[in-house]
């Protein structure tokens, strides 16, 4: 709770996390962005683009049916770790449908049960400087079947939020990883655009299709 004695004045020099979420009768949303409106530094582009690589790398992974949350989670922190960094929290928790926002027992850690189609579960790699900033980048992701021959799985990821790309190192990026946004983002415009359109919120159409460039 904001008061006089902890509120200080936005800037446009520093990183802000936003970690938002509504419960609605079809649905509950739990959705992470981090922002820029400045010049981040080097080191901040850097951490954010390894976060974003993280949270791509887990939510394309295809996996053998009823494999545990657990045994893939180190996807989501492999970006991190090679360059030393890491992050304290976990990397997903189960999401109820009008229930809990976090929804036991689903989820990446140690106590969950395996993923199996129909599960909705986040997927949050972050990282944090204390008492400098933080980074986090959550999606909610639903566990389906993946196009292969055999009954293996994958993620759809059902949050339709562009990142800041204002925070994006591309050169970082593989060309997989490149090639996940881009479809990301025409998943965004395709789905979210014509109901903009349909609103008439033509300012926020516009920045829609500014922040989902390819």
């Amino acid at each position: 709770s904001p008061s006089n004695v902890s509120s200080r004045q936005l800037s446009v020099d520093e990183l802000y996390l936003s970690d938002t979420g509504g419960q609605y009768l079809d649905g509950t949303t739990d959705i992470t962005r981090t922002m820029h409106w400045g010049v981040p530094t080097p080191f901040q582009k850097e951490a954010y683009t390894r976060v974003l690589m993280g949270n791509i790398d887990l939510s394309r992974l295809v996996f053998p049916a009823d494999t545990a949350g657990r045994t893939v989670e180190a996807f989501a922190r492999q970006a991190l770790w090679k360059v030393g960094l890491n992050y304290g929290h976990g990397t997903g928790h189960g999401i109820g449908n009008f229930l809990s926002v976090h929804e036991w027992p689903v989820g990446f850690q140690s106590n969950n049960i395996p993923l199996t189609k129909g599960m909705f579960t986040s997927i949050e790699p972050g990282y944090y400087q204390d008492g400098e900033f933080g980074i986090r980048i959550e999606d909610i992701a639903l566990v389906v079947e993946a196009q292969t021959e055999k009954p293996f799985l994958t993620f759809e990821v059902v949050s339709l939020v562009p990142y800041d790309r204002n925070l994006i190192d591309v050169d970082l990026l593989s060309k997989e990883q490149i090639q996940y946004l881009n479809a990301y983002y025409e998943t965004i415009r395709e789905r979210v655009g014509p109901e903009l359109r349909r609103q008439q919120l033509e300012e926020e159409f516009a920045w829609l299709q500014r922040n989902t460039e390819p």
